[in-house]
């Protein structure tokens, strides 16, 4: 699909982008887009990084096509080599987006803006946003319509909140992050203490720190600390509707899949992946290298790296209803399986 905002480039600035090898005599054509084979049209871009794909190829009517060299043979039109073809793809979709382009600067007249703010070059501000005392915003920030940025926050160089997030005060975010829509990052985390009658609210006196790189899917939550912070390290993924409590801390280069949980004080090392809907208990640690399926329950710490699963699949319900019945049987079954391997070594 072609947004009417997006950027246009010619074959040839792809290529160099890409550092991918161009093959045709349309060096100067320009594109305006990516699409499917299907659906491409001369001035848009499509790619092949899936071989199921290939039976689309011979009849292509894009402008031209990103694949692997291996397939270069069946393709009609103009082509962009690359041994990754699917990272190319991801790198191009990043250039047609019309929500990354570059900020064009300036404070909206609705906005309110503390007189103290730091703001570096080129920092756009949208209607309505709000950014409190002793915020520092880098170069190339986009605050955009709604925001809200609490006081003392720092913000790094070409960070992007979209409308609607609401930063809480003294949090730190690095440089180039994604913050979507409804997106909380710094409230209260989860603390009470009870006297036996009622609730008491411990006040969360931490913060949180987002590195750079850091992406966070729309009305997710990260919760700051309630002494120390809240801790995600560069180039972590958050996924929409997630829960990350007080005091997690998640290892550089890991990815949390839509609907996760993760209860407070567990460390998540680095290189993780925790599929949908994963609940992680407290107080846990999980080694780096761990990749948790989607729908699991981790009440224990990892301490090896590998694939990770708990749960049962769907089922019929008068199956599950048995197998239900079957499970609450199991301690007995194996006392008596015990029973039983004593007396055949007795005997």
């Amino acid at each position: 699909m072609t947004h009417p905002d997006s950027p246009d480039f010619t074959l040839a600035e792809l290529a160099e982008r890409l550092g991918a090898h161009l093959v045709g005599d349309d060096e100067a054509r320009r594109m305006t887009g990516l699409a499917t084979l299907k659906d491409a049209g001369p001035d848009q871009v499509a790619f092949v990084a899936n071989r199921s794909y290939l039976k689309d190829l011979a009849t292509t009517r894009a402008g031209a096509v990103l694949l692997h060299p291996k397939h270069a043979d069946v393709c009609p039109v103009a082509r962009l080599e690359l041994d990754n073809p699917y990272l190319g793809y991801a790198q191009l979709s990043r250039l047609f987006d019309p929500s990354l382009a570059p900020p064009r600067g300036g404070i909206h007249p609705s906005a309110v803006v503390a007189d103290d703010v730091t703001m570096g070059e080129r920092v756009e501000i949208g209607p309505n946003a709000v950014v409190e005392v002793g915020v520092e915003l880098g170069d190339d920030v986009v605050i955009g319509a709604g925001c809200v940025v609490g006081a003392h926050t720092r913000i790094g160089d070409q960070s992007r909140l979209h409308p609607n997030v609401t930063v809480s005060y003294g949090v730190v975010i690095g440089k180039r992050a994604i913050l979507h829509s409804g997106c909380v990052i710094g409230a209260d985390g989860f603390g009470f203490a009870h006297d036996g009658g009622g609730w008491h609210k411990i006040a969360q006196l931490g913060g949180v720190v987002l590195g750079d790189d850091v992406e966070v899917g729309s009305c997710s939550s990260i919760d700051r600390g309630a002494l120390d912070d809240t801790v995600i390290g560069n180039d972590v993924k958050i996924d929409s509707q997630v829960q990350i409590a007080h005091n997690v801390r998640i290892g550089d280069h890991s990815a949390l899949a839509g609907c996760v949980g993760i209860a407070g004080s567990t460390r998540v090392g680095r290189n993780c992946m925790l599929g949908g809907g994963v609940g992680l208990s407290g107080h846990l640690t999980i080694c780096d290298g761990v990749q948790v399926t989607g729908m699991s329950l981790v009440t224990n710490s990892i301490h090896e790296p590998g694939v990770y699963s708990s749960g049962t699949g769907a089922m019929p319900n008068a199956q599950w209803r048995r197998n239900a019945v079957r499970f609450k049987q199991l301690d007995d079954i194996a006392r008596r399986l015990v029973r039983l391997e004593k007396r055949d070594q007795e005997g």
